[in-house]
């Protein structure tokens, strides 16, 4: 890997770091949002609302310091409200431009919510911007810088016509409200969210770094691999278009380039979970490509392809680094502590002597000193 494209893994891992502090069991969503964009590609966050979303997407555009745009659409919504309004002066003139400053064509990353209650004339020009980068209105056409539009909606639409347009988002995730056992982490984690400034970490320059690479990739040697898995899905009865089946290829490569590879591998293919377009058919995926993703890891995306894979590659990664951040706290919560325990049972339980890496061992080793330690002082 060239120093260019180590750098902005590196700048990427750091500002999802920060993005997602004190967001509890929203990683996915931020992984997923980084992935979509370095895939060229958009993401459709489907969930109730006050679960964070907006948040999520607010505060790694933020990480990344591009130009961000934001809506809430609702069926009364005008297109000059999302594009911009008619520049009245060319209108008198007998043309009609549009005055786009600080508006969606000329976003670098978008959020929209309840994106399918948008009117058909805002839905028919967002196809033309999130297939092409192209804004055409009147006598208005521009390329749009936009690396990744996240739509949201409380549920997927049953109205056929919205099929088109649901499907330009390839990358699909189903959020649910934080689970019981972790209502303590979400009231600490909100609360400090509150007084947390966004540090820009990493930039659109990065970005750009890794969509190059990530077009550049050399998919011949993971080729056959991710076609089998296609064939693993159609006997499981989970369909995806043409469309969707070529476009998975450059997810599994903006997977690779933000594990630090230059070129796909097997371990990359989880990705592919997130292509899938209903969570029944994504919870069906994990157990039926099971044994396929189960080498998955990603240092940047820990929480996607652990949660994507099922795998014990990813698992490790993801404990690995947390039991670091723990080892070396800049401050020691109340839950400090307990969230040591909690790492601890989780590798006792979840891996024997015989499947633990000398990495995984030495932390566990850490952690154990470090709880008996503590122990020793009260």
């Amino acid at each position: 890997m060239n120093g260019n494209l180590e750098q902005a893994v590196s700048s990427i891992k750091e500002g999802l770091k920060i993005a997602t502090k004190g967001l509890v069991e929203r990683e996915i969503l931020a992984d997923l949002i980084i992935l979509s964009a370095v895939a060229s590609e958009h993401l459709l966050i489907v969930g109730p609302p006050g679960t964070a979303k907006s948040e999520a997407v607010r505060r790694v555009s933020s990480t990344l310091g591009g130009k961000y745009f934001e809506y809430l659409l609702g069926r009364y919504t005008e297109p000059g409200e999302i594009f911009g309004p008619v520049d009245l002066r060319k209108l008198k003139e007998g043309f009609v431009e549009t005055e786009t400053t600080g508006m969606l064509p000329e976003a670098e990353i978008a959020f929209l919510d309840e994106v399918f209650l948008g009117s058909t004339a805002i839905l028919n020009t967002l196809l033309g911007i999130l297939n092409e980068r192209t804004f055409r209105r009147g006598n208005t056409k521009m390329k749009c810088p936009l690396k990744v539009c996240v739509g949201a909606t409380n549920m997927l639409p049953d109205d056929e016509s919205l099929a088109a347009f649901s499907d330009r988002f390839l990358l699909n995730h189903f959020v649910e409200p934080v689970s019981d056992s972790l209502l303590e982490h979400l009231l600490d984690g909100g609360w400090q969210v509150r007084s947390n400034e966004i540090v820009i970490k990493s930039s659109i320059s990065d970005l750009e770094t890794l969509i190059k690479a990530a077009k550049a990739a050399n998919f011949s040697s993971v080729r056959s691999d991710l076609a089998h898995a296609i064939r693993v899905l159609r006997k499981a009865g989970i369909n995806l278009s043409d469309r969707r089946i070529v476009k998975c290829q450059s997810v599994v490569a903006a997977a690779a380039v933000l594990a630090g590879r230059e070129n796909p591998q097997r371990a990359d293919l989880w990705s592919i979970i997130y292509v899938i377009p209903t969570a029944d058919g994504q919870k069906l995926a994990r157990e039926v490509l099971k044994d396929i993703l189960e080498p998955s890891e990603n240092v940047t995306l820990k929480a996607a392809a652990e949660a994507a894979s099922l795998g014990p590659a990813a698992r490790i990664a993801r404990i690995v680094e947390t039991g670091k951040a723990l080892l070396t706290p800049e401050t020691k919560s109340d839950s400090w502590k307990l969230e040591l325990e909690a790492l601890a049972r989780e590798i006792d339980a979840g891996f024997s002597a015989d499947n633990m890496t000398e990495e995984l061992t030495a932390i566990r080793t850490k952690i154990v000193g470090m709880i008996e330690q503590n122990e020793n002082q009260i």
